[in-house]
């Protein structure tokens, strides 16, 4: 039987660093993309460590804050792997302030949502019969999704509600992706707050606080459990559309369950990524 093909974004630090090892230790074939070359081959050469001599990791480097790099990155991995099994879309952050990419997206938008979304339509043929896994967060609770304003432009920007708002559009883009894909299943997890560079972007005060509360937040190994749980041994047909915590499908926040939004959601990222490509 041929080892599972694991795409995993955001491999380089975390969540995904962790996930990364633990996927190649299972015997996996993992394919890390991360935006640093140096990280990217440091998080590799661990992969190949925990994985033994017959470990298949591939690198990949990408800046997925930029859309032309997710397409680049999804030609090459269409190029690179004649077989996709899962893509863990796991690459996100939260910025403390506002910022718009070259693209004119704002920087958390268009990370921890369009980017994923993005990446997902393009390999979605090669996925047929693969999963789906999204990093997604209880962080969603705060959430203040607009549809007449899904990048905070008209609103004032509050880094926690705008990080809450991203992770509500993960939950409800695992939720419609099974619709629009039924070639592919889809789930979205909640890590639990894990030990990361996540929130060190920028702001002083944000750093502080997440160093001072290290000690007390779930380890990395900890986090990614339900991505590995997700990518190789949940049963697709009991966890499709939903919503995973600590291996277990739960139930989130009213507004991610509702599926006139998860559609509406959909059809208004598909019409402002399709503009950006004129």
């Amino acid at each position: 039987m041929n080892a599972p093909v694991v795409v995993i974004t955001g491999a380089t630090r975390g969540i995904g660093a962790a996930a990364a090892v633990e996927l190649a230790r299972r015997g996996a074939e993992v394919a890390i993309v991360g935006r640093e070359p140096g990280r990217v081959r440091a998080t590799a050469e661990d992969a190949r460590a925990a994985g033994g001599p017959d470990a298949v990791v591939h690198e990949h480097v990408a800046d997925l804050l930029r859309v032309d790099e997710v397409r680049r990155l999804a030609a090459e991995l269409l190029d690179a792997h004649p077989r996709i099994d899962v893509l863990a879309n796991n690459a996100g952050a939260m910025f403390t302030s506002r910022r718009v990419t070259d693209d004119g997206l704002e920087e958390t938008f268009a990370l921890n949502h369009a980017a994923g979304f993005l990446l997902t339509e393009l390999l979605a043929e090669r996925l047929a019969g693969g999963r789906v896994v999204i990093t997604a967060s209880d962080a969603h609770s705060a959430a203040d999704l607009d549809l007449d304003d899904l990048q905070f432009a008209k609103r004032k920007f509050s880094p926690m509600r705008v990080y809450g708002t991203s992770k509500l559009m993960n939950i409800l883009h695992a939720r419609e992706l099974p619709k629009r894909h039924p070639e592919l299943t889809a789930a979205c997890f909640h890590p639990g707050v894990v030990r990361t560079g996540f929130g060190k972007n920028d702001g002083l005060l944000y750093k502080i606080g997440l160093t001072v509360a290290g000690p007390f937040l779930r380890s990395p190994a900890k986090g990614a459990r339900s991505l590995v749980w997700l990518a190789l041994d949940a049963d697709p047909a009991q966890v499709n559309g939903t919503y995973v915590v600590d291996e277990k499908v739960a139930t989130p926040k009213a507004a991610a369950q509702d599926d006139v939004l998860a559609e509406a959601l959909w059809e208004r990222t598909s019409e402002l990524l399709s503009a950006l490509a004129r």
